[in-house]
């Protein structure tokens, strides 16, 4: 039988940087090309090399458009990855305003960071340009979801709706007489927008996320916590301030806003969408509405109840403006974004309410304010922390541990391996001690760069 092997290169011990190197007679397969983010020591590996030669790599898959996801493509096409980009219809829309808006980002936090000379390196350099992003984007390719799909040299790919976010997917690679299934990041199960993750019955090895492996999201309605929390911000005269990913949380925020405004459980209280990459995935929601449960009608609702502000000056605007309000703005663990802006203004304010509403990687700010922080630092200053801080957790577009186990149970057959990945070191010993006691599998924590003979 034909060696094959898996290299993780990303998302190894930590939940960011997705990156998964299979290799057989000389031929690479790489799923997922995310950045890493989070903790400094993290972030660094971003502007290491790439451990094999970008060249070297005949196809890429991504599981979905998220940043961890898919936020390298573009450095590795620049350093030389000349293949194509496969990924669900979806995917490749959202890439196009994901990955050009994080080229920009870069550029302009780096000539920021320049102009106020806060960088530890001399000049800051982004690490790819909008440019180079936009370029990009030529090299993807979609694949439907449950079609068979060649990859060359005799692997065949197939995507399955993962949840999560729209167009997210799991990924199944078959290879030389054997079965890897990829997970990507799974999503919950009775969603209100989008569907529950599909099931795979057989593989020979899985690549399973465990970003909340060792916990349970809260039960409840989220809307109702929302409206909670809106209601008794805007009675003290404040703001609420929500970091929001643009892809995804945004969009599910405004859903429930939506309904508890209809449900009369909000006032007449302004909400903005502060974003405008929030603001075109909001768009893209409504052309693919047979990948979603949103209909047409109640999209259209939705959008007419959100301001959506694009331009920079009214941005600045909001940021100044005292009436109580809503600001949902990226980015969603506070890394970077116009939300940082609005952080500064609200959160040394006590009428004030910031809504932390998804995973914050260790060492970002978000996670900074969740764990209690009296200040953080953004833009090189110390900024007080005297707003009130609430978690939404049942928000969250992964899958709990509950949640990731029900997953599981849709194989007819254990694999032969499980590997543990996508995940802080708790979390991923949490879900490997409950899947060896609840199904006998066995499973590994790869450590990053790890190298496993299949």
């Amino acid at each position: 039988m034909t060696d094959l092997s898996l290299t993780c290169m990303g998302a190894a011990g930590t939940v960011t940087g997705s990156r998964h190197l299979l290799e057989a007679d000389g031929k690479r397969i790489l799923l997922d090309c995310g950045m890493f983010q989070g903790r400094r020591n993290i972030r660094t590996r971003n502007w290491e090399p790439f451990p094999v030669a970008p060249w070297s790599i005949d196809k890429v898959v991504l599981s979905h458009a998220h940043m961890d996801h898919s936020g390298y493509v573009p450095r590795l096409i620049r350093d030389g990855y000349a293949g194509e980009i496969l990924c669900s219809p979806p995917t490749i829309d959202l890439c196009g305003i994901l990955l050009p808006d994080s080229g920009y980002l870069q550029e302009r936090d780096a000539e920021y960071a320049n102009r106020k000379k806060f960088s530890r390196h001399e000049p800051a350099l982004p690490l790819y340009t909008e440019d180079e992003a936009e370029a990009s984007m030529e090299r993807f390719r979609g694949v439907e979801f449950n079609t068979d799909t060649d990859l060359g040299h005799g692997a065949r790919l197939k995507l399955r709706r993962a949840g999560h976010i729209l167009g997210a997917a799991t990924v199944e690679v078959k290879w030389h007489g054997r079965t890897i299934a990829f997970s990507g990041d799974l999503g919950r199960y009775d969603d209100p927008v989008l569907f529950d993750p599909e099931p795979i019955e057989q593989a020979d090895y899985l690549l399973l996320e465990t970003t909340y492996g060792d916990r349970l999201h809260e039960q409840g309605d989220p809307g109702e916590l929302l409206a909670d929390i809106v209601e008794r911000t805007t009675a003290r005269g404040g703001t609420v301030v929500i970091p929001s990913f643009a892809v995804g949380r945004a969009q599910l925020l405004t859903f429930y806003l939506w309904k508890m405004k209809k449900a009369g459980r909000i006032r007449s209280v302004p909400v903005y969408l502060d974003s405008p990459m929030a603001i075109n995935a909001s768009a893209i929601l409504r052309h693919h509405f047979g990948d979603h449960r949103i209909s047409p009608s109640d999209a259209e609702e939705i959008g007419d109840m959100v301001n959506y502000v694009r331009e920079t000056e009214d941005s600045k605007a909001l940021t100044i403006d005292q009436m109580p309000k809503v600001i949902i703005s990226a980015s969603g663990m506070a890394t970077g974004g116009r939300v940082l802006h609005h952080l500064k203004s609200y959160a040394p304010d006590a009428r004030n309410t910031i809504v932390i509403s998804g995973f914050q990687a260790p060492g970002t700010p978000g996670a900074t304010i969740l764990a209690g922080a009296d200040e953080i630092r953004i833009h090189g200053q110390h900024v007080p922390i005297r707003a009130e801080v609430e978690e939404i957790s049942m928000l969250s577009a992964h899958a709990d541990a509950n949640e990731l186990m029900q997953w599981l149970g849709g194989f007819k057959a254990p694999p032969r391996k499980t590997f543990l990945v996508h995940g802080e070191p708790a979390s991923s010993r949490a879900l490997r001690s409950r899947i060896e006691r609840e199904l006998g599998w066995s499973c590994e924590i790869p450590g990053h760069l790890d190298r496993f003979d299949l």
